[in-house]
């Protein structure tokens, strides 16, 4: 069964997993930017005068809200927005009276900006060699995936035009904004997800490289110094105050954002893993064209085949459904990074429904389903020695609507890297979130 088996990888043993193989990065063109965002360590919050220390204390208020994506001021949704919002999760908040007030719940307009947080905020412009801005005006970046109560983050342009130089070269220091922390995402199951909302509001200093950096040893050393040049000014200091983001694309790729890399040293092994990733995604596709493959939008019921079934997973559900991959067999279960297969890519998208994830004939008989069945099934779908299957066992709206996304993904590998957000996993993999946010995001 395609699930995400990379979340659980340890720090004893992410470097003996990958083999390293040498590459011309040049030759692949391989680029790459950093986005920072550090927690300053003001009194207050960055609208509001409530506390910037985080709470394990029992909650003393509840809300419960639905987000929705609204039209930009280019008059169209955000696709990543757009994505979220198809889930259609229902999203708790626990508030406390020390540590939140209704700005954090979004039922009172923001108060006047904190001058604290901007006064550090020229202090790290000053040191990144930046010029401030005239004016800072707020604006609003969509964001439903529900880690901001009123489904937009508040975020500013503090300064721009710096640079950083390194052992490696000089690196642009494109932007710096002043911006609000996310609330603490602390549950999730299929109908809820609960924050916290003591985060909520935190200052934020985001400090966004140019994608001027060519090796993976390179991103590290400048993500290394940024990180020093911000702890000689006022930020808070621990885990999760500073987060990483990489943005990382090549020649044969497209740019993808992975986010919430906390280990420095395992930079270099995410990016050459993204690099294995999008080069096998890229020979993916090469093989589709070359195989005249296609992707069937029909959803077919798969009751009948598997009756007498002794999977638990199957027998177990309330139904099971199929598609058709033409052209599609022994490339599902090919791997493109170490453990993880395309499989596992389609898995991902699937489990955005709420399915916990698929079983594909590439990796079939297996998991209770037995040859018989299996050859059943492709009699039952009359498909060819090139074709593959992907099954979904759950309600049937919920693995209607997983089928759908795994159309969607499949119908995207014709195209080969897709852009995306992904998030950084353990071991130096990365898992799919949503599709990687446009413009349209901020109004």
């Amino acid at each position: 069964m395609a699930k995400n088996k990379s979340k659980k990888g340890n720090k004893g043993d992410k470097k003996s997993k990958t083999p390293k193989i040498e590459r011309n990065w040049e030759e692949l063109g391989l680029m790459m930017g950093l986005e920072i965002h550090q927690q300053l360590n003001t009194k207050h919050k960055l609208f509001c005068p409530c506390s910037t220390e985080l709470t394990d204390d029992e909650f003393d208020d509840g809300i419960i809200r639905n987000l929705r994506p609204t039209q930009s001021e280019l008059g169209q949704i955000d696709r990543a927005a757009l994505q979220e919002s198809l889930r259609d999760m229902t999203f708790k908040y626990e508030s406390f009276n020390d540590h939140t007030c209704l700005v954090e719940t979004d039922d009172e307009p923001p108060h006047a900006l904190n001058r604290e947080a901007l006064d550090i905020c020229i202090t790290i412009a000053s040191l990144l060699n930046m010029k401030m801005v005239d004016e800072f005006h707020t604006m609003r970046k969509q964001v439903i995936d529900g880690s901001n109560t009123g489904g937009f983050q508040r975020t500013g342009l503090a300064a721009t035009d710096g640079y950083l130089d390194t052992p490696y070269g000089r690196v642009a220091i494109e932007s710096l904004g002043l911006e609000e922390d996310a609330a603490r995402r602390i549950d999730s199951d299929d109908e809820f997800t609960e924050f916290r909302l003591d985060r909520l509001g935190i200052p934020l200093a985001e400090i966004t490289t140019d994608p001027s950096m060519h090796h993976p040893e390179q991103i590290k050393e400048v993500a290394y110094m940024i990180g020093q040049v911000l702890r000689s000014t006022n930020v808070k200091r621990g885990i999760g105050t500073i987060r990483q983001d990489v943005n990382i694309s090549i020649t044969r790729g497209a740019r993808v954002e992975i986010k919430g890399v906390q280990d420095l040293d395992l930079m270099p092994e995410i990016v050459e893993r993204e690099v294995q990733r999008q080069l096998a995604l890229a020979d993916i596709k090469d093989e589709l064209i070359k195989r005249n493959a296609s992707v069937e939008d029909t959803i077919y019921d798969l009751d009948e085949v598997f009756k007498d079934t002794s999977s638990k997973i199957l027998s177990s559900a309330a139904c099971i459904k199929g598609i058709i991959l033409r052209g599609f067999d022994g490339l599902i279960g090919k791997e493109i990074q170490p453990g993880r297969r395309f499989g596992t890519e389609l898995s991902s998208y699937a489990k955005k429904m709420g399915v916990s994830g698929l079983f594909h004939t590439d990796e079939l008989p297996a998991y209770g389903i037995q040859e018989d069945e299996v050859n059943a099934m492709k009699e039952f779908l009359k498909i060819g020695p090139q074709d593959a299957i992907i099954i979904v066992a759950h309600d049937e709206d919920v693995a209607v609507n997983a089928l759908n996304e795994v159309i969607r993904r499949a119908n995207m590998a014709f195209d080969g890297v897709v852009e995306e957000t992904r998030k950084a996993l353990d071991d130096g993999n990365t898992e799919y979130m949503r599709p990687l946010p446009t413009a349209n995001r901020m109004y």
